[in-house]
């Protein structure tokens, strides 16, 4: 950042008639150009599929979900092709312009494979005049104009951003080198949120890799009874036996136990009355949880929340359970409260930590959760039905054991989220600043721009 100080009152000018309506006449930089926001890039609307579209391989169909979320056991995939306008490729911008305002409606950057778009959704190809990331940052910038736009025009649950919505919206656009000066510094800041969200989600698939040799496949105790090495050290190694046992489950390593998931966990119902919560306690919706990650990343605040709520403490269990299909599980990353639809759970003797979380955060429980949910438009499961899963019990000292490994690993993730909200905070702050040129973004030689 620049060491000058910020432009006067004086620098910065409407460059148009004064207009009560701040959202379309914004002020900034007499040397920026005016602009209008749609004239800025090209604009693509996604397609309205048909089911008659839809084949069980191709290329997936990208909605929000998978904006969002990524792939997963949800997304439609396609064998047809359709105008390169809809192709999605990794790196694309996309912007969600129908849906619910304060957390569909944004710009996003395509992160996944190769797909086609779907409706409600621009892909966003900015001008070659313009610096790319600085368009995306600008539309970053403009989320509170868009989140305001589409709360304008709600119905039934969504709202919309149309095309002269964005014909409307004017912005100030700086010369090419400021454009990349200005993405430095936010891809500076997002490229170490980046960073985390890459190494949580590598320490994750860790951690599932080594639930799932342990305690799904068997993996040492299969080694043992060929005769062959497990790679364990010799403690662990010997916590498993060499050979295995018929059950209701089908084949389990000798000695373990057919249990139900309610026998080492238990729901934690701690129902709360909006006269009970502070403003600022932490509070978590279905919404902010992401899809098929354990780790949580984005809060607000109880400030004006009106109805019951559930309370939660650090390192318990999050599971959605409204609609469980869209696999919603995560880890508490601070002591709060969180809607009513989603469980909180937690092993009854911390041990079990590891092997509880490896279960319920897997494929095979959400889509156990899922075939047992109760209701045709809104589906719902419970802790009820979660606690009837069965599972192949192992020694309490084998679960210590995984959960020992395992509770470092949650822990880096839970560290790497706040350190990706206090990067996020840092860039929210300094975004509009440099988006307004209220405050100018450092040249290489130290001077202002």
């Amino acid at each position: 950042m620049s060491s000058s100080k910020p432009p006067s009152a004086d620098d910065l000018s409407l460059r148009a008639e004064d207009h009560d309506n701040w959202l379309y006449h914004p002020r900034f930089p007499q040397h920026w150009r005016r602009q209008s926001l749609y004239s800025m890039a090209d604009w693509a609307n996604g397609l309205a599929f048909r089911n008659i579209q839809f084949s069980d391989s191709g290329r997936p169909i990208i909605k929000i979900a998978e904006i969002k979320g990524g792939i997963s056991g949800q997304t439609r995939f396609t064998n047809q092709t359709f105008d390169d306008s809809v192709r999605v490729c990794a790196g694309d911008l996309l912007f969600a312009w129908s849906g619910q305002p304060e957390t569909s409606i944004d710009v996003y950057q395509w992160r996944g494979p190769e797909g086609w778009l779907n409706q409600h959704i621009f892909r966003v190809t900015p001008d070659p005049a313009l610096d790319e990331m600085f368009f995306f940052y600008l539309l970053k910038s403009l989320k509170p104009n868009f989140v305001g736009i589409a709360r304008n025009k709600q119905t039934t649950g969504l709202g919309h951003v149309t095309k002269r919505d964005l014909e409307d919206m004017e912005v100030g656009v700086p010369p090419l080198n400021e454009q990349r000066r200005i993405a430095h510094i936010l891809g500076t800041l997002h490229d170490k949120i980046e960073l985390n969200r890459r190494m949580s989600q590598t320490l994750e698939a860790m951690a599932q890799a080594l639930f799932k040799s342990w305690f799904v496949d068997f993996d040492p105790v299969r080694a043992k009874a060929e005769g062959r090495p497990t790679g364990l050290p010799p403690h662990l190694d010997a916590l498993f036996p060499d050979s295995f046992q018929d059950s209701e489950l089908g084949e389990i390593p000798e000695g373990w136990r057919v249990r139900l998931l309610g026998d080492i966990a238990e729901e934690r119902k701690r129902s709360v009355k909006p006269s009970e919560i502070l403003p600022s306690t932490p509070y978590i919706s279905l919404a902010h949880m992401p899809q098929r990650s354990i780790a949580l990343s984005q809060w607000d605040t109880a400030d004006g929340i009106e109805s019951g709520k559930s309370a939660f403490r650090r390192g318990e269990i999050l599971f959605g359970k409204l609609r469980p299909y869209f696999h919603k599980v995560a880890v508490a990353p601070v002591d709060g409260v969180c809607s009513t639809d989603i469980v909180v759970a937690a092993p009854e003797c911390p041990e079990w930590f590891g092997f509880v979380l490896g279960h319920v955060s897997s494929t095979e429980f959400v889509d156990y959760t899922d075939a047992g949910s109760t209701g045709t438009r809104m589906p719902r499961t419970s802790w009820k039905h979660m606690a009837q899963y069965e599972i192949a019990l192992p020694p309490c000292d084998l679960a210590r054991a995984f959960t020992a490994h395992t509770h470092s690993l949650v822990e880096t993730i839970l560290c790497a989220t706040h350190d990706s909200r206090t990067q996020g905070h840092i860039r929210d702050t300094v975004l509009p600043e440099l988006m307004s040129g209220t405050v100018a973004a450092a040249s290489d030689t130290g001077r202002s721009a």
